[in-house]
């Protein structure tokens, strides 16, 4: 099983960023391969010709790196190991361990000739006091796991092979985890999967979220989790969320909701995604959509008999490959109708996309096609599918989804 993926679009990101004067900060769900990702920058460093004496990789995982000591320990500790005439690259792996560490990395783009690199599990390390002390100095790497291209290359699989049964191992992606140390249990069967993702989401609701934001009713809240992984790419208010438990025999209150679906998507459990009303071209402020991070999560979440119908699992992977690809994304929606996802490009042109699971209606071959038919504007339109036939028409593109999400030229 090869694990070690070179996740080469964050690297480069990375290399780009090398030695300019703003503090690296990669963030994503605990696991998802952050401190793989540094160490995978940290060789590129070395065979740049990079001395090793000039990079302090700091794992604040380990307690025999922050136990007993404050951040001006730990700052004076680094301090002392610089190289005086070069540059000096320091990583510090989960920083927020580090009791004041906003403090600590302030201190460190401070001096001269050091450049910054962090990572942290919990979007805590952009709260509003750290984004405020380190105002236009940073810039965020977010990571998610493994793409469906990087999850076959993992298994030694050919992605460009014409007689792959992509949909099989669409199932299997979908169904085990993309998680890369839950990639290389698979060989031991999803039962080991499962105790791995049950393990990291107990860890994210304990330490993470309950336990930072004394969280005492702790039913209430696990409620809410299983209720949005029930409901992914279903429009969601706090309200509605609320109503329904209510019918449930569970009372609380939408600003309870409010705050709890905010620690889970500053947890990277889940992505919020506000809707976008096309024609009047600005955001609206209701009934957001949530996508999950890692759709083997369900499998905790919801239970092994999961409901979510095979369409919405499909717009989940979409949404995910989207934002891996650099876009600013929102769900459509206009007058007489609704478009999957309103995207703005790393360039900042618009594009739109929908997505369904198969084309093999009539009645679904009108309703996709003409959701995006009623956009009158001349942006790229493209509806995404599995089916092997696809058939364009007005302009809108009509593409096999496992191709898209491989790159594969079609």
């Amino acid at each position: 099983m090869n694990v070690n993926i070179n996740r080469q679009e964050y690297i480069n990101k990375l290399l780009y960023y090398k030695d300019k004067d703003l503090i690296k900060v990669v963030t994503g769900l605990r696991r998802s391969g952050k401190s793989t990702l540094l160490e995978l920058y940290h060789t590129q460093l070395v065979a740049l010709a990079i001395e090793k004496n000039q990079i302090q990789f700091y794992n604040f995982e380990l307690p025999e790196n922050f136990v007993n000591k404050n951040w001006d320990d730990i700052y004076f500790e680094i301090k002392e190991k610089l190289s005086k005439d070069d540059s000096n690259y320091i990583f510090l792996d989960e920083v927020q361990n580090i009791t004041q560490f906003e403090k600590l990395v302030d201190g460190l783009f401070a001096t001269k000739n050091v450049d910054v690199y962090i990572t942290g599990s919990n979007a805590f390390l952009l709260s509003s006091e750290l984004a405020t002390l380190l105002s236009g100095r940073y810039i965020e790497i977010s990571i998610l796991p493994f793409s469906f291209k990087e999850y076959l290359v993992a298994r030694s699989i050919d992605s460009s092979s014409a007689h792959l049964n992509y949909e099989v191992l669409f199932f299997d992606y979908v169904n085990e985890t993309s998680l890369p140390k839950g990639v290389q249990l698979r060989t031991g069967g999803n039962d080991k999967i499962y105790e791995y993702l049950q393990a990291i989401y107990t860890t994210i609701i304990e330490k993470d979220i309950t336990q930072r934001h004394q969280i005492y009713d702790k039913r209430a809240f696990e409620n809410i989790v299983k209720f949005v992984g029930s409901n992914i790419g279903n429009p969601l208010s706090p309200n509605n969320i609320s109503n329904s438990l209510k019918l449930d025999g569970q009372s609380v209150h939408h600003a309870t909701v409010e705050k709890y679906l905010e620690y889970l998507v500053n947890s990277f459990v889940f992505y919020k995604v506000n809707r976008f009303d096309i024609k009047g071209k600005k955001q609206l402020a209701t009934q957001e959509k949530y996508y999950i991070v890692d759709l083997g999560l369900l499998n905790v979440l919801v239970g092994k008999e999961r409901t979510t119908d095979r369409g919405r699992i499909l717009e989940n992977i979409v949404y995910l490959e989207l934002l891996r690809r650099g876009n600013k994304i929102w769900t459509g929606t206009s007058r007489n109708s609704e478009v999957d996802f309103v995207c703005k490009t790393s360039t900042g042109e618009t594009a739109y996309y929908q997505v369904a699971w198969q084309m093999n209606h009539e009645n679904t071959i009108e309703r996709e096609f003409s959701a995006l038919e009623k956009i009158k504007d001349n942006y790229p339109k493209f509806l995404l599918t599995i089916d092997g036939f696809t058939q364009s028409r007005n302009g809108i593109q009509h593409i096999n989804v496992f191709q898209w999400l491989l790159n594969i030229a079609v």
